[in-house]
This record gives structure tokens, sequence and C-alpha cells, in this order.
């Protein structure tokens, strides 16, 4: 029963968190829901969109009402893996100066860091990030620096293809989510964005949060209790097997879709950490729908962010990868019959 309060109380934070941020940033609450279930499945998460969308508003919102750190760096063809770590300059007297870097700056109370246009940054710098991402450590001046509380969040810059480094497949994997930020469609909420003065200065704006909301260095142990909490049907488990068998061989299973040809359109589907990601998500959407098992629809809340970036298409589709893979989860979704 003392779980079971915990948990409770626990769920009503984080939706009265979810409503403080949809009120900062507005028109985007289907990608609030996703960023706050990823930060209670303690996973990682890609950004998807335009420039000028709210993308660090969005992310700075979650960690002051998180009460963490907030670490950035921004993606550059000449950005060297020490870069993350520390910077050097030269003082008035002359004499040289190290800082730490925006990773290890705020080390154990970083709750958020958000690395801007991913794919700007050379592979090495990718490495460093995503090793920092899988054992949220790494090593600089002679000691290790740890992130026990830190989430990644990285976006990618998707119009300009010149100088950057696509990120690989095994690297993709590493992100929980792929989540779409896309400018409202909302004609109240664009002219709210466009001609309230209170959405033109951030810092203002989030003044306006009080006290953190939630304990950023209690979700580890959270999403643990969730985690064993949520119960998994077996005709659950059965269907997100077939799911998961779906992503790799769609064509045996007679998912068809128009003007593609199916039987040429994967490579590889979904990992194994990308499925069990996936489910760990979910019981998190069923937690916070307030319920102690998952359904269907918890399994199609978070489907298409954990599979769009995780099943690799052949090349003659993949520059169509932002098209194609929306209609092909929801190929999946509609084509397997759900328990």
């Amino acid at each position: 029963m003392a779980e079971s309060q915990l948990l409770q109380t626990a769920r009503q934070h984080a939706l009265e968190l979810e409503d403080v941020v949809n009120k900062v940033v507005v028109g985007q609450k289907e990608a609030v829901r996703l960023i706050l279930i990823a930060l209670h499945a303690r996973g990682h998460v890609l950004l998807e969109g335009g420039v000028g969308v709210g993308k660090t508003t969005l992310l700075r919102t979650f960690s002051k009402a998180l009460g963490g750190a907030f670490g950035r760096i921004e993606g550059s063809v000449d950005l060297m893996p020490n870069d993350l770590l520390y910077s050097a300059w030269v003082n008035a007297d002359g004499k040289p100066v190290i800082d730490p870097g925006p990773l290890i700056n705020h080390g154990e109370d970083t709750a958020v860091f958000f690395f801007n246009e991913i794919n700007r940054a050379r592979p090495q710098v990718q490495s460093l990030l995503l090793r920092a991402m899988a054992e949220r450590s790494v090593e600089a001046f002679g000691k290790e620096y740890r992130f026990p509380h830190m989430v990644v969040f990285a976006d990618r810059n998707a119009v300009e293809k010149e100088e950057t480094f696509e990120l690989s497949a095994a690297a993709r994997d590493r992100f929980l989510f792929e989540i779409n930020i896309s400018r409202p469609t909302d004609d109240a909420i664009r002219r709210q964005l466009i001609f309230d003065p209170a959405f033109h200065d951030v810092d203002q704006l989030l003044s306006t949060i009080g006290e953190p909301l939630l304990d950023y260095q209690q979700l580890n142990a959270l999403d643990h209790d969730i985690q064993r909490a949520i119960f998994v049907s077996p005709e659950i488990e059965n269907y997100v097997v077939r799911l998961w068998d779906a992503s790799w061989t769609p064509h045996e299973l007679g998912i068809e879709m128009p003007d593609i040809y199916v039987e040429d359109l994967v490579v590889a589907g979904a990992s194994v950490r990308g499925m069990s990601a996936m489910v760990r998500a979910a019981k998190v959407a069923a937690w916070l729908d307030g319920r102690d098992h998952v359904l269907p629809d918890d399994i199609h809340t978070v489907l298409l962010p954990s599979m769009t970036h995780r099943v690799f298409l052949s090349p003659v589709y993949e520059g169509r990868r932002e098209q194609i893979m929306p209609q092909f989860v929801r190929a999946l979704r509609d084509h397997i019959a759900t328990p």
C-alpha cells in the first residue's frame, strides 16, 4: 500500500509538471507528454523539427520544473571531443585558464543536457556523447565525472546537408524516442505565440515557474518502482512480439503500403533494446493514465517515437524516411490485430 500511495503521489506531481510546461510551451501537448514519459522511463531523446519551434525553451522549462541543471552545446564541424569537457582561454594577465566544459560543468546536478544540431558534430564527438549517455559518466582531468540523473536530448539539422555527419544506426538506437516538434497548426495558438509579448521573452516566461515540481534525483528510483508495479499481460506480450516481427519482415505478414514495394522496404527492423525500451515507455504511459496494467493504447502512444528511428530502410526509400516511417508505423498498428 505504501508503494502504491507513493506512485499515486508521484503521478500527481508529474501531471502538475505537465500542466505547467503546457502553459509555458503552448501547442506541443503531444511532445510534452512524450518527453514526460521519456524522463520517467530514463531514456534519451532525439528531437526533430525546424528552426525556432521552441525546442530549447521546452527543454529549459522541463529542466527548471525538475530543479536540476541544464547543459547545452551547439554542434559545429570544427567541434572536438575535448570541447565537451573543457574550454581553454587566456585571462587579462596573460595566464592560461581552463574551465569545465558544458558536459561536466554541473556534474551530478545535471538533469537535462541538450546537444543542438548533433549531426553538425564529427563522429568522434558523437561517440563521446554516446558514452556519456550509456554510462552516464566521462573521464576528464584525471578523474571520473558522473551524471546519474542526466537525460540527453539532441536534435538534427534536417534542412542543410552540407558539412553534416549523420548518426549511425547504433547511435540512433541509443535514443529511447525520436519526437517531432513541429510548428503549431491551431490558429489561436499561432497568433498567441506571434503577438503575445509574454512569449517573446523566454527568461521572463521561465521565471513564472516557482519551486521545482519534481525531484530529478528521485526519478531513477521512481522508474524502478513504476517498472515493477505496472503489469504486462501475456496478450500484450504477444502483441508486442508480433509488432517486432512485422518491423523486420512486413511483407511476410501481409502489410501493404501505397506506392511502396514493401518486400524491399526494410533492411533491418527494431532491435531488442528498442523493443524493451518501448515496453518501459508504455508502462510509464499506463502509469500516467492511472492504470496498473498496459493496454494496446499505451503501446500505440509510444510506438511511433520508439520505432521511427530504429527501422532502417533500403537506400531507395531512405531519402523519404520522414514521409514513409509514419505511414509504416500506422500500417503496423492497423494490420496487427490488437488483443
